[in-house]
């Protein structure tokens, strides 16, 4: 049964958004504080945090934008140069550029399908399937907005504002005529504990949770998204998957990694720190503790 606390209170909203950026102006964690009791309606404690939610909101205001290798890994440019470093270079994605302005991009040298993304910030993509349809006028008012677009500011996830604002180009991936699986597995403290599967992107989109070894994890599902009515096949080398993700996670607290499996090739997708920025309204709230019991910060609570 889907979590109450989903309803939103649409008049609250309509009062309190005019007043955000006064908010984050004079403190980033009073503004932390307030959005995570609106959107999960519990109170957040920063001091001694117990539920994953809240640590995840520490992580976020307190230790990951004091990180470098944070912020290189949660920007799509720097991420593929740790990827690499770490031995997995023949897992990224081919790219056909990274490009500091939308003028410096030539669209003639680019194949007919293609994903553009910017590197600094979460969801500014333009995914092209026929590149005869782009509105290039259009195309272009976009990107040059989200580029001038400080993401780590606006959203308070500061671990992305040091993050160099560029346009990445990338192989447009299919798997039988659609986009491809996500594989979005969590690691904390180096072990991958959970995951979700992302089906039937840009049609139906559907998340199904489970624990690593595959058991359901239902009540983890979160924010009202809706599974599948079936059962999902573990992929092919899934536990080589597990493994790239753990290396990848070794050096973080928690971080979520991201791949594709095509036909049992590998790709590595992004690195994310703080998913939704930690607000988090599961559908079993008892997950929220599970999960906040995987998570030690023990070590930078104690260092503040």
């Amino acid at each position: 049964m889907p979590n109450p606390n989903l309803k939103e209170n649409k008049f609250k909203r309509a009062v309190l958004v005019p007043f955000r950026g006064v908010v984050k102006a004079i403190s980033k964690t009073w503004y932390v504080k307030s959005q995570y009791k609106y959107i999960t309606h519990h109170k957040l404690n920063l001091k001694s945090p117990v539920r994953y939610t809240e640590k995840l909101q520490y992580l976020r205001l307190f230790v990951y934008p004091k990180n470098p290798l944070v912020s290189q890994c949660a920007g799509r440019a720097g991420v593929r140069e740790y990827v690499n470093k770490k031995g997995f270079a023949d897992k990224l994605v081919p790219i056909y550029g990274i490009f500091d302005s939308f003028k410096d991009i030539d669209f003639d040298k680019l194949p007919d399908q293609f994903v553009m993304k910017c590197t600094h910030a979460c969801a500014f993509n333009y995914i092209c399937k026929n590149k005869k349809e782009i509105d290039k006028k259009a195309l272009e008012k976009k990107f040059n907005k989200w580029l001038k677009t400080n993401y780590g500011k606006k959203t308070v996830e500061l671990h992305y504002a040091p993050i160099k604002p560029q346009i990445i180009i990338e192989k447009y991936l299919e798997e039988n005529g659609k986009l491809p699986i996500e594989y979005k597995i969590h690691v904390f403290n180096g072990k991958a504990r959970s995951m979700y599967v992302v089906t039937s992107r840009g049609i139906d989109i559907r998340y199904n949770n489970y624990y690593i070894d595959w058991t359901p994890f239902d009540g983890s599902q979160f924010n009202g998204w809706k599974k599948t009515d079936y059962p999902l096949e573990k992929p092919e080398h899934w536990n080589d998957m597990v493994e790239m993700a753990e290396i990848l996670a070794k050096p973080f607290p928690f971080v979520r990694v991201d791949l594709y499996n095509i036909n049992g090739k590998i790709y590595f997708s992004e690195m994310t720190f703080t998913p939704a920025k930690g607000t988090l309204i599961l559908d079993d709230d008892r997950c929220d503790f599970e999960m906040g019991e995987w998570l030690d910060i023990k070590e930078f609570i104690s260092a503040k």
